[in-house]
């Protein structure tokens, strides 16, 4: 029996989610050498609509950047962010007082709650070589009665995120980044408090796995018999099922095992699992709410300033060009990589 339960285009726009999931944003560009020490782009700005640049002109974006590359402040409320940044870096600022430049297989994770503003800028660190940024934003919801929690930051250093490599029987790798929910015996880092993936009774999983040309790898079955579980597959082609993926998203059962054939050029694949939520979702914007009520109250809250005012001077705020990974947390305390 076909374990494939649909298929969907990955081509254009961000991918679509399965409750508990909204959507996720995949970023690849490829950016020029920096001018200068400005982490500015030295060439290919000319032509772009700034401000609003998705073109992927030459192979890459400014997005809502107008000097440095990103997205500039602007609100979230009622759900959360997932930042994987796998190549390249983002320097994080929010009204709550976090900081953080963070990359190189790093993951950011933030419950907006109530309410928070926050910029997320990619600087540019080489003058004398092209800075490539590959990242994965994923937009995961909350339960309606957590979306009044406190804003919540917290960092996942890669050297600190489990990763679990798997040979099969030909002595082809597969590994396994366990970003949320367990992989067989592996533990992820804790997930924040308010997450609908903090439940045990949720079965969320945020895998990343890159497998080896002709690897075989057997994903386990979800620990949660009604999760939702999704393939994103963005890079070489995997067999499941006798139903090849390129470039493709399919939604499987997760209730069993799952084998798996990377094609003769390998594969990278992201895989999301969760039970639904199941709650009403209207969402405007940076907004996710459950009523269109709740999203005409949250436009007046952001306009009011009762969440996520913005003090800083600059919009796009972007740390000194020879700042290592760090994470200020909004009590002040400032952690490194170990």
């Amino acid at each position: 029996m076909s374990r494939i339960v649909q298929t969907f285009s990955l081509e254009g726009g961000p991918w679509p989610g399965m409750d508990p999931f909204l959507f996720t944003a995949h970023h690849r560009d490829v950016y020029p050498a920096a001018d200068g020490d400005t982490m500015r782009p030295a060439t290919g700005v000319e032509g772009r609509d700034l401000g609003m640049d998705f073109s992927g002109q030459d192979g890459w974006s400014m997005y809502h950047g107008r000097r440095v590359p990103g997205f500039p402040q602007h609100p979230h409320q009622g759900f959360e962010t997932i930042t994987i940044v796998e190549e390249g870096l983002v320097d994080h600022t929010d009204s709550e007082g976090a900081v953080a430049r963070y990359g190189g297989g790093d993951t950011q994770w933030l419950t907006a709650g109530r309410g928070v503003a926050h910029a997320e800028m990619f600087p540019l660190i080489h003058d004398d070589a092209p800075n490539p940024l590959h990242l994965f934003q994923i937009w995961i919801n909350l339960a309606p009665e957590d979306k009044s929690a406190e804003p919540h930051f917290a960092m996942f250093w890669a050297e600190d995120t489990p990763v679990v490599v798997e040979t099969d029987p030909a002595g082809r790798t597969s590994r396994v980044k366990v970003v949320a929910g367990d992989y067989r015996s592996t533990r992820p880092l804790t997930p924040p408090p308010h997450s609908w993936a903090a439940r045990t009774d949720a079965g969320v999983a945020v895998w990343h796995v890159t497998m080896e040309p002709g690897a075989e790898l057997t994903l386990p079955p979800a620990s949660v018999p009604e999760a939702v579980r999704t393939l994103y597959v963005y890079d070489g082609e995997v067999t499941a099922n006798d139903t090849t993926l390129r470039t493709e998203g399919a939604v499987v059962t997760a209730d069993s095992t799952l084998d798996l054939t990377a094609g003769a050029g390998g594969a990278r694949f992201l895989v999301l699992q969760g039970r639904p939520i199941g709650a009403p979702v209207v969402q405007r914007g940076p907004f996710v709410t459950n009523t269109r009520e709740q999203v005409v109250v949250a436009y007046a809250d952001y306009r009011a300033g009762r969440f996520g005012r913005w003090t800083l001077p600059v919009d796009d705020p972007v740390q000194p060009l020879d700042t290592g990974r760090f994470a200020r947390y909004p009590d002040g305390t400032v952690l490194t990589p170990r």
